[in-house]
């Protein structure tokens, strides 16, 4: 869960070395996801020279970075959640008293778990069927279409780790619900603002 009066934090691990183990795994992850979108502006780079200066064709540069974008979203996924950089409305929780926050960071975060869950498992499917019927692109490049749909299983297994981390984080009282202490109320918020 994230909380936007901390601009700068990341997931705490309280010592637990299995949710420090997730949280390095989600770091790894964001420095993929980093350097594919270096290499997808290096090869956009590279095809606007080759056509634009040397007026040649290009054949692969557009699907690889399509690709690349992708797979960078996905494995992205770990990574924001790990800073707390997805989007978080605070004032539902702001207004609750601290046990309602409680149930409803778990809840917020079971849901979470649960979509995210399901999107692991389409994913994979989806990637399976790529590897196991042996599909290609049917471009003039024509990769094996396994590879990059590797992205989708990856990432939301990820993410879904991620959150399960959050999720036991909250519950071993690490880390407080939505990143808010239990002190936080709208008028705190309201008088440090001014």
């Amino acid at each position: 869960m994230s909380g936007s009066s901390h601009p700068h934090v990341t997931a705490p691990h309280g010592g637990n070395p299995v949710i420090r183990v997730i949280g390095w795994l989600s770091q790894l992850s964001g420095i993929v996801a980093a350097l594919l979108i270096l290499a997808a502006v290096a090869i956009t780079c590279q095809m606007i020279f080759i056509r634009f200066v040397l007026n040649g064709s290009t054949i692969w540069q557009t699907e690889g970075v399509t690709y690349m974008m992708i797979a960078a979203t996905m494995l992205g996924l770990p990574y924001v959640q790990y800073l707390r950089g997805h989007v978080n409305v605070d004032l539902l929780p702001l207004m609750l008293p601290i046990g309602l926050r409680k149930l409803l960071a778990f809840f917020v975060l079971l849901l979470t778990i649960a979509i995210t869950g399901a999107m692991l498992w389409y994913g994979y499917h989806f990637w399976h069927e790529a590897w196991d019927w042996g599909e290609t692109s049917n471009t003039p490049w024509n990769p094996k279409l396994w590879v990059p749909y590797l992205a989708l299983p990856v990432g939301f297994g990820l993410y879904a780790l991620q959150l399960a981390a959050d999720f036991f984080a909250m519950l071993l009282k690490i880390e407080d619900p939505f990143g808010l202490g239990a002190e936080a109320t709208l008028a705190d918020i309201a008088e440090r603002a001014d």
